[in-house]
């Protein structure tokens, strides 16, 4: 536990995913935050930890109860040396290690209106009525952010008053919207064209800004102004009669406007709840579970204890103090008459005693994110109820249901779990052997949520978990499994050498492959054949269809989730009962036309990717073809293709001369950045000059094709400077020669070197499309493979040092190049620039990422593992779930069922396996004609050469 740290201190490096997601404003919010999280049983340590990752400034727990044998169902901090013990103080030192920026404590006294006044955000979880409904009042008396968290068994309840006046400075998670301008017009109202080919994303009402606007500069000078849509190109922007003509490039950019939100108390809230719900049906079921809960809380104020498990008694009494309640009012005030759900609410009641992980992962995410918009103003908090249940999780109707004496307390530590779904479910968990893909944030989460279940603990059961990565410290801050001292540790070692912690009996074997055909020695059909199913939590699409493939190859259900920011996916793939698991166009990478890049950018994606094929074809692979020259000097005519054809192009010109110092590599820099930025445009423009026009008459340059203007070199310009700094170091590194970061020195070199000479490069050909482009590799190649040969027939036979691309060192100049050159191409072409964070998201492809988002996907998973463990042989049974936390939504749908291919009257799914006699001995094997007539019933194939044996192997599988 450190030091309370202002809150202006943001280590980016251990945050970077996460302000990807919250942005620095709200990152500083958090770190100057304090809050109570009240209740350390499982629900409240899933919250803590969540907050704790999150980096909030000051954190307090409290908790007067001792551990006892049915917290340790959920509780992962806590051991059965902890009975006895107090649980806000025996979990403090294991939420300590989780992030030193974070001031922990706790606190067991009463929580008064004084003790109220001192935090932003206070939760109750395990809390009785009468204390929710005290502290509600004072905390919405003195404007402390309030939440109640709850879980019951299978259910859970979330509800938050932020107060009558809560500011939402961001609403969203995404970007302000963005898109480049193709015209404007002159008139009342202006009307605006957009250039991009699928349309723009703008809504009537939204607030805009224009940049880099050419002609009509008056708007570029404006504040924000609403607009309305006419259709999917065209906007109207107001009057712009008065204003000069437009001529071309600019780009119109949402602004993002703060809203103010009001909250009702508990005490009035309780009778007239606002309810999250997505439609009619969910919303009944909604109000019944929390008549459910107020009756619980009746329940345990009369007897001293919850209903007992799966007591038919008990539950039913439950029923009749729901009955009793006073309706509940509706928005207009009026009482709403609706049946209760008696076979609901008697589930509820038999499985309340529960304490389950998967519930309490899904509902400490929820409430620790409502936490962190109540402390930061970003996103748009629960308004104001939401509950949640998985009763389908119970046996299937039609089976017997759970005897009372068989999910009774045994004092072991999964007493919270038998409680629901009895004793031989418990030791059927333990007999389980799974396979987890993935050690990071989900697997992390995954691997914690095994260990509560006791997932493979038992005889004969047991976890693989493989992951190929090491930890950095941009983990430390989501997966919460890793420490510190595990950096450049295997992730999968160490992952599972901290859950055997939180459960000594679990199994883990670490494996540290990639999954993969290179690996199918090791992951082969022995390994796949005694599992009971997988689990997959990767971040690579062609990885999970791989994961797929082999599981519907070897009939073992799967377990697949993602997330990215607020964002989260949680499904389900059985055998024989699902669609298995399949990709989708939009997840395909996306791979930009080379003459788009080269020539032709429109957005700050394609000049970023050039910027990256630039530092790739200067500082590496040109050094990794001259290192490879050294030793096989007939590689270089067996380069083709137009990228190639790039290579060898700046392979002849970087080394006709290799530098002998740092001023020569300053040289070779200013060079490069007058060839880029100014001579190679000047080229582009003689070959289509800006009023250039096709055959129809249709300007040349319009739609995506954004006009380019050179740019002349300034040293008093910052973009340009750095430019020259990154790419002298990294040239000078390339060569193995010292670099310098002395700016002032650098404006000297600058000063006293001769400009680089104008070179229009007139034998270097330009094309309009890649066919062309590709067309042209042979005819030019040879040319620069003759003028590299050339060179190195000079070269001192030397090696170089080529420079492998890593983003998250700030020293190394990578970044530095990639952003200024981005930056400067995006000015070409009148693109609005990005800053680093920016570029560093999109060149380094950074998934956004938060805890709170990973915890409720991974408690989804859970619960769809309860599903596949018990049996459950009905579809309606699973679900597939989709998460947006900072909306916040989670809507969970059945599966669809696999299709259907029929041939003939023979009908299958891709889980089926035809079966069909083996080759009489010393007959060829079944061709696909053979096949054919197979099916239609003809023993014999129209090959005439083939039957089946009669006395041979019953079949074989196809």
């Amino acid at each position: 536990m450190g030091d309370l740290k202002t809150y202006l201190d943001i280590n980016e490096q251990l945050y970077s995913r996460q302000l990807y997601v919250l942005g620095t404003e709200a990152m500083r919010r958090l770190r100057g935050s304090s809050m109570l999280v009240s209740g350390m049983k499982g629900l409240g340590v899933e919250i803590a930890k969540n907050l704790v990752l999150a980096g909030v400034g000051r954190l307090t727990l409290r908790d007067p109860s001792p551990t006892c044998w049915m917290d340790l169902a959920s509780q992962f901090f806590l051991s059965e040396k902890d009975i006895g013990q107090n649980r806000a103080k025996a979990s403090l030192p294991h939420l300590a290690q989780l992030n030193s920026d974070v001031y922990i404590s706790t606190y067991d006294g009463p929580l008064t209106e004084t003790v109220l006044r001192g935090f932003q955000v206070v939760v109750l979880t395990d809390s009785t009525l009468k204390e929710q409904l005290q502290v509600g009042s004072l905390c919405h008396e003195h404007g402390v952010h309030f939440l109640v968290a709850s879980t019951r068994g299978l259910v859970g309840q979330l509800f938050c008053d932020f107060g009558e006046k809560f500011i939402i400075h961001d609403p969203s998670e995404a970007e302000p919207l963005q898109s480049n301008i193709g015209h404007i017009s002159q008139g009342s109202p202006g009307i605006l064209t957009v250039l991009e080919e699928n349309g723009h994303r703008f809504q009537d009402g939204d607030w805009v800004t224009f940049s880099d606007i050419e002609g009509m500069t008056e708007l570029n000078d404006c504040g924000p102004l609403p607009i309305r849509v006419r259709d999917k190109w065209t906007l109207e922007i107001g009057d712009t009669t008065a204003f000069s003509p437009y001529l071309r490039s600019g780009a119109i950019t949402q602004v993002k406007r703060s809203q103010t939100r009001s909250y009702e108390a508990l005490p009035l809230s309780l009778h007239q709840p606002r309810i999250m719900a997505a439609n009619l049906q969910e919303a009944e079921r909604a109000r019944c579970l929390h008549q459910a809960f107020r009756a619980l809380h009746k329940y345990q104020a009369e007897t001293g204890h919850l209903p007992r498990p799966w007591c038919l008694e008990d539950a039913n009494e439950l029923v009749i103090l729901a009955q009793g309640l006073e309706p509940l009012q509706g928005d207009n005030g009026k009482k709403v008459n609706e049946p209760l759900d008696e076979a609901l609410v008697r589930k509820f009641a038999m499985t309340s005693t529960g304490d389950l992980s998967p519930i309490n992962s899904v509902f400490g995410g929820m409430a620790a994110q409502e936490m962190l918009k109540a402390a930061s103003g970003k996103f748009i908090p629960l308004d104001q109820w939401l509950y949640f249940d998985a009763l389908e999780c119970l046996p299937e109707d039609g089976k017997p249901p759970l005897r009372p004496e068989a999910c009774a307390p045994r004092n072991c530590r999964y007493d919270g779990q038998i409680a629901v779904f009895g004793d031989d479910f418990q030791k059927n968990l333990g007999k389980q052997c799974y396979f987890l893909v993935g050690a990071g944030a989900i697997g992390c989460e995954l691997l914690k949520t095994f260990a509560m279940l006791g997932l493979g603990a038992g005889q004969g059961g047991g976890i693989t978990v493989t992951d190929m990565d090491t930890v950095e410290l941009s983990n430390l801050s989501r997966q919460f499994l890793f420490h510190s001292w595990d950096l450049n540790k295997p992730k999968s070692e160490a992952a599972a050498l901290a859950v055997r912690s939180m459960n000594p009996a679990l199994s883990v074997t670490a494996h540290t492959k990639e999954l993969g055909p290179d690996t199918e020695h090791v992951f082969g059909d022995d390994f796949f054949s005694s599992l009971d199913g997988v689990a997959s939590a990767l971040d690579s699409f062609q990885a999970r269809k791989y994961v797929s493939e082999r599981c519907i190859h070897y009939m073992k259900p799967m377990l697949e989730s993602g997330t990215q920011g607020t964002q989260g996916s949680a499904a389900i793939f059985v055998p024989c009962l699902t669609q298995p698991y399949s990709t989708s166009s939009e997840d395909a990478e996306t791979a930009y036309p080379v003459c788009t890049l080269r020539h032709f950018p429109s957005t700050i994606e394609h000049t970023l990717q050039w910027a990256w094929n630039e530092f790739e074809g200067l500082f590496r692979l040109p050094a990794e073809m001259i290192n490879r020259y050294l030793q096989e000097p007939d590689f270089l005519e067996r380069m083709e293709g137009p990228q190639a054809l790039d290579y060898l192009k700046t392979a002849s010109l970087s080394f006709l001369s290799p530098p002998q110092g740092w001023q020569e590599c300053v040289a070779w820099a200013w060079g490069r950045w007058q060839h880029c930025f100014h001579d190679s445009i000047t080229h582009l423009l003689q070959y289509f000059p800006h009023d250039k026009v096709n055959e129809e008459g249709v300007p040349f340059w319009s739609g995506t094709k954004r006009c380019p203007q050179p740019l002349e070199f300034d040293i008093s310009r910052d973009t340009h400077l750095d430019y020259i700094l990154a790419a002298a170091n990294l040239y000078a590194k390339t060569h193995k020669l010292p670099g310098s970061q002395d700016r002032d020195e650098l404006r000297v070199i600058l000063q006293e070197l001769p400009a680089p000479a104008f070179h229009l490069h007139t034998h270097t050909p330009i094309f309009a499309n890649d066919q062309e482009l590709e067309q042209s590799s042979e005819k030019w190649g040879p040319t620069y493979v003759q003028e590299l040969r050339l060179a190195l027939a000079k070269w001192p036979g030397t090696s170089l040092e080529p420079q492998l691309f890593e983003k998250d060192d700030d020293s190394n100049f990578h970044m530095d190049f990639i952003v200024a050159a981005s930056n400067l191409r995006a000015e070409n072409y009148g693109i609005p620039p990005a800053d680093r964070s920016k570029s560093k998201r999109i060149v380094g492809a950074i998934i956004p990422a938060i805890a709170t988002t990973t915890a409720v996907v991974a408690g989804l998973v859970g619960l769809e593992l309860y599903k596949i463990v018990m049996g459950h042989r009905c579809l309606s049974s699973y679900r597939h779930s989709y998460l947006q936390l900072a909306v916040p939504h989670l809507s969970r749908w059945i599966p669809k069922a696999p299709c259907v291919q029929q041939y003939h009257d023979m009908r299958w799914t891709c889980w089926d396996r035809l079966t069909v006699p083996a080759p009489a001995p010393g007959q060829p094997e079944m061709t696909l004609r053979d096949l054919l007539a197979y099916l239609q019933g003809d023993r014999i194939g129209a090959s005439g050469d083939w039957q089946g044996a009669e006395d041979g192997p019953k079949g074989a599988g196809v």
